[in-house]
């Protein structure tokens, strides 16, 4: 649906131009929802601006359902526009226009609309976001959420093949920040609008998103389906987002827990096996005992996890950990631990 290609965007500074992306490559499906995540000044806004070309590049190549629009200008980039929605972080609504005439306004602009069908979308716009009776309010009326629910509404009026998120929670208190992502969960499934959401919040990336892009300094280090990035971290920038997100700060690596015996592992169980008492059958099996020095237990969008770095220790930890993996638990030993070779354990340095 989406692809750059070797993207570049410099801007000028006081010794000379920065790169705000340098070299990246995106390919976003269709009917996705996509995640770009990365701290203050990783490159996220820019490179969202530029798939709707609120930004240029200054190299590569955009694509979007499959048509190069690097550089469409005039009526063609007013169509492109109308098939991407964008919604912003501060709302963007206009004051002095009802929560309906807000929704309104982009329909308004095209000249396609009478009246009487512009106000049909905007009635069944305003019922979708849970904000019909608000039609009338002014946006000084609304709290933040409801106010971020009518830049969901705006953003959809011209019925856009793409939904452009910058930030769009940040703003918002977590309880409504979850409301907000479930909306666009709900938008996703009804509509088949692809999404794609910036934020510098690893839990929100984990609530919502199918797949993710790290940034870092203006590079993507680190990409995939969202499960592994959020459990198995490769890059520094990703594990720093990941600990952010753990209430305590914490995080499941070598680094932040202490074995002396040297038999730690992490163990990850995913979906039906996170609610099952695999590590204790299989303990008892091998004459194993092991110590909890680590774990972390919630949900990947609807998926149950559990994580966990455990010591071993006892007459058959390769057994265990062996019988571990047949019963489908994620595996990888942790640092240097003297352990023997294990076909399909991963070692963690």
């Amino acid at each position: 649906m989406i692809r750059l290609e070797n993207i570049t965007k410099r801007f000028a500074g006081k010794e000379g131009a920065i790169a705000a992306l340098d070299g990246i490559d995106l390919a976003i499906a269709r009917g996705e929802i996509f995640g770009v995540i990365g701290s203050s000044g990783a490159g996220k806004s820019t490179l969202v601006r530029l798939i709707n070309l609120l930004e240029r590049p200054d190299g590569g190549e955009v694509f979007v359902a499959g048509e190069r629009v690097t550089e469409a200008k005039g009526q063609r980039l007013r169509d492109l526009r109308r098939t991407i929605g964008m919604v912003f972080q501060h709302f963007n609504l206009l004051s002095a226009r009802t929560v309906a005439g807000n929704v309104a306004y982009p329909l308004e602009l095209t000249g396609r609309f009478c009246k009487a069908e512009i106000a049909e979308r905007v009635a069944s716009l305003l019922d979708r976001v849970g904000l019909a009776e608000h039609a009338r309010k002014y946006p000084r009326q609304l709290s933040g959420g409801q106010k971020q629910r009518v830049g969901i509404a705006r953003a959809l009026a011209c019925e856009p093949q793409v939904l452009l998120c910058d930030e769009a929670t940040s703003a918002l208190d977590p309880q409504t920040t979850g409301a907000v992502l479930d909306l666009l969960r709900q938008i996703n499934r009804d509509l088949g609008v692809t999404i794609v959401l910036i934020t510098h919040e690893m839990d929100v990336i984990r609530h919502t998103c199918d797949r993710v892009a790290v940034l870092d300094r203006g590079r993507v280090v680190e990409a995939g389906v969202v499960s592994q990035v959020f459990l198995h971290p490769r890059h520094a920038a990703t594990l720093r987002l990941v600990r952010e997100a753990e209430p305590d700060g914490g995080s499941l690596d070598a680094a932040a827990v202490s074995d002396p015996a040297g038999r730690a592992v992490r163990l990850t169980f995913t979906g039906p096996s996170a609610h099952k008492p695999i590590l204790g059958r299989i303990a008892r099996e091998n004459l194993v005992d092991y110590a909890i020095l680590a774990g972390r237990v919630g949900h990947i969008r609807e998926t149950p996890y559990a994580q966990f770095i455990v010591s071993l220790s006892g007459r058959d930890v390769a057994g265990a950990i062996a019988g571990l993996r047949a019963s489908g638990v994620d595996v990888e030993l942790q640092g240097g631990a003297p352990l023997p070779e294990i076909e399909g354990v991963r070692h963690v340095v």
